[in-house]
């Protein structure tokens, strides 16, 4: 069957890396991004945008290379990588959210997708899991059904054993370290969006108001809006579950969900970057200039320490 592309941007397939793609994945399952010297209270994370393809997803899916990577937050790593350049780190998954998604909570799991009984504790299934978007897919983003048969029970344990907890774990250690040394930490989910919702460039999304306050949020729309964004707050996405889980103001913790907008840099149907990709990126690098200038002390946290400390 077909396999994800590979071509001048980068994007392997499966059949590039060989029987090798999930070891790599297993040995690599994110990168992060560091400046030299951290000096900001902030940290981007992009869980959505991985685009390295395990054989045995290939070959259980039912759907076409271009269909599956329909979930795909194409690019949005590199669209926010000017974070490190400013003095924030960022995380990004490098493998799929239609394998993985780590935008949920580890047991938001569809016990029907597999062919005996899981290992783990399973949630009582939430809207999500039942419209198949729980933390193993059953469907991509635009409802297409995933696989052709039910899936082992192993396949569960391997995905969340050895790409999901790795991943939140280096998050969480990300957080931590930002936390002690600015004394908050302001956790930034990153994601697009399609455009056939007619949704503005940028929607922010706080939880309303449950996981940042209205000052960083309103700090946020200011800087987005001075770099000629058009903004809405939490519709028609108010944050997922890393936003959730980080939007702790009592110790500290501040969740925030950027979704930009796919028809401003990336061909839809091809999965492809626009000509003016290198352009927006500048722009969305100066508008998180001006988002992370916020004085963390207005947020409960103590000044910036000088690169020196």
């Amino acid at each position: 069957m077909a396999r994800p592309p590979s071509g001048p941007d980068g994007t392997p397939h499966s059949g590039d890396l060989g029987d090798s793609t999930m070891t790599a994945l297993i040995a690599q399952p994110f990168r992060i991004l560091r400046p030299q010297i951290q000096t900001l209270p902030f940290v981007f994370a992009s869980g959505h945008s991985g685009r390295h393809y395990p054989d045995n997803l290939i070959a259980q899916s039912r759907l076409d290379a271009l269909t599956l990577r329909r979930s795909e937050d194409a690019f949005v790593d590199e669209l926010f990588a000017g974070a490190a350049g400013l003095g924030a780190p960022l995380i990004a998954a490098t493998f799929p959210r239609a394998y993985c998604d780590v935008n949920r909570a580890i047991g938001e799991l569809d016990a029907g997708m597999f062919d005996g009984p899981l290992a783990m504790t399973v949630d009582a299934p939430g809207p999500r899991v039942v419209a198949g978007l729980g933390v193993i897919p059953r469907i991509v983003r635009d409802g297409a059904e995933i696989y052709a048969h039910k899936l082992s029970p192993r396949e569960a344990g391997l995905r969340l054993s050895q790409l999901y907890k790795p991943y939140h774990a280096a998050l969480a250690g990300l957080a931590e370290e930002t936390r002690k040394r600015f004394g908050i930490a302001v956790v930034v989910d990153c994601h697009s969006m399609p455009s056939a919702l007619s949704v503005p460039d940028i929607v922010l999304g706080d939880r309303y108001g449950a996981s940042a306050p209205p000052l960083l949020t309103g700090w946020a729309e200011n800087a987005f809006v001075g770099g000629r964004f058009s903004i809405a707050r939490n519709a028609p996405y108010a944050g997922g579950y890393t936003t959730i889980l980080y939007g702790r103001g009592s110790i500290g913790l501040f969740g925030l969900q950027i979704e930009i907008n796919r028809g401003l840099y990336l061909d839809e149907d091809r999965i492809q970057r626009k000509p003016g990709f290198e352009t927006l990126k500048k722009r969305l690098t100066e508008a998180l200039m001006r988002l992370t200038a916020i004085d963390p002390a207005l947020l409960g946290g103590r000044a910036m320490p000088l690169a020196a400390e």
